[in-house]
């Protein structure tokens, strides 16, 4: 495509083709008056792009102090971890020591109940009566009684210890797992602010390159605007039909025919040999022999038959910006002829596939952009 649009080009200016035609004053007053209706247009928009921002900005201050917020909170519930950690770790050391201490102490209580068990109660009975010393007698006893009663306290007081360390450790490890949830829940809520303020801060880059887009666009159609009042004061001079440059109309120009896109900009269609061709315009579907019209004045550059694109016409617009219109089945306008916005150009003819439809190019500072970007939303 981009081959074809720069022989058409060379051709172009082989051929020596310059703007022709004289327009009225009357011609210059509709345009200028059209300029001042855009610039307030634009103006309108710049102002809305300003409010829009000043929410912009707000929303990023709340988002900045929430996230402040979250900050604080995660530290807190980090410290919290860090601390539940420490003493649960501790607490399973402590499990684990009176296990050892358990563990040690098996042998003598072990020893003391075999022992114990080999004499029975008659055994011990004949170990405390082989004494005639009545005191004697009873050291032995208050001593076997002593024993047995601290290996009672010993095991029932490990028992006891070990149960409440176990229970400790347990809410230790239970509610290290709630911190633990509560941390992914603010890492995830802080990562979601730190998504949208980013998603503020282009916002604002975006809003700025616009209302910078918007006041470029009012210097340029103001310029034109001063080119214009030059005109109509000077009585008996001409203006040409494509006096006000086509990009401060950008989302402002009218479709070149009613219907519907069927095959939107940049779409990739099979080529011959298993190639791919990517589509730099759209496809229009509309009835044969509907009136294609101009979407912005300007001069007719070609007006002819193009291989590819049938009955093809292109109109400049000034500054490196074109606009094509391709199977036509008919032109209305001739090569070098000044057109109007809304004349027409030629007829809806049928595209390569049979249909009814047209192909419609629109090309900025020599480089193809995608029309409907251009174009009005309401048709």
């Amino acid at each position: 495509m981009r081959k074809r649009f720069g022989a058409i080009v060379f051709a172009i200016i082989l051929l020596g083709v310059s703007p022709a035609g004289q327009a009225p004053d009357q011609n210059a007053k509709a345009l200028a008056a059209r300029a001042a209706a855009r610039i307030r247009s634009l103006q309108a928009e710049a102002d809305r792009l300003a409010a829009e921002a000043r929410t912009v900005f707000g929303d990023l201050r709340r988002l900045e102090i929430d996230r402040a917020i979250k900050r604080e909170a995660l530290a807190r519930i980090e410290a919290a971890l860090q601390q539940n950690t420490l003493a649960g770790d501790a607490a399973a050391a402590s499990v684990k020591a009176l296990e050892a201490t358990r563990v040690a102490q098996i042998p003598g209580v072990a020893s003391r109940l075999v022992e114990i068990s080999k004499r029975g109660r008659g055994g011990y009975l004949q170990l405390l009566l082989a004494s005639d010393d009545v005191r004697a007698f009873g050291r032995l006893s208050r001593g076997v009684a002593a024993v047995a009663e601290l290996d009672r306290v010993r095991l029932e007081t490990h028992r006891r210890t070990l149960a409440a360390k176990r229970t400790a450790v347990a809410g230790l490890t239970k509610r290290r797992a709630a911190i633990a949830a509560a941390q992914k829940e603010a890492a995830a809520a802080r990562m979601a602010l730190e998504a949208a303020m980013a998603a503020r801060n282009r916002a604002i880059d975006d809003l700025d390159r616009r209302r910078d887009l918007t006041a470029e666009y009012v210097s340029e159609l103001q310029n034109a605007q001063l080119a214009l009042a030059r005109t109509i004061s000077t009585a008996g001079t001409s203006s040409t039909a494509a006096a006000l440059p086509i990009r401060p109309f950008r989302g402002d120009l009218e479709w070149p025919v009613t219907g519907t896109v069927v095959t939107g900009f940049g779409r990739a269609l099979a080529g011959r040999f298993g190639t791919s061709i990517v589509r730099n315009g759209i496809e229009i579907a509309a009835p044969e022999g509907t009136s294609v019209r101009a979407v912005h004045g300007g001069t007719v550059a070609y007006a002819a038959p193009f291989t590819g694109f049938g009955v093809l016409a292109i109109v400049d617009h000034g500054g490196s910006a074109f606009t094509l219109y391709g199977h036509l089945s008919e032109v209305s306008v001739a090569q070098g002829a000044a057109l109007q916005r809304g004349a027409e150009v030629g007829k809806v003819g049928l595209v390569p596939a049979g249909d009814a439809g047209l192909y419609f190019e629109l090309r900025i500072d020599g480089r193809p952009v995608d029309p409907v970007q251009w174009l009005r939303r309401s048709r």
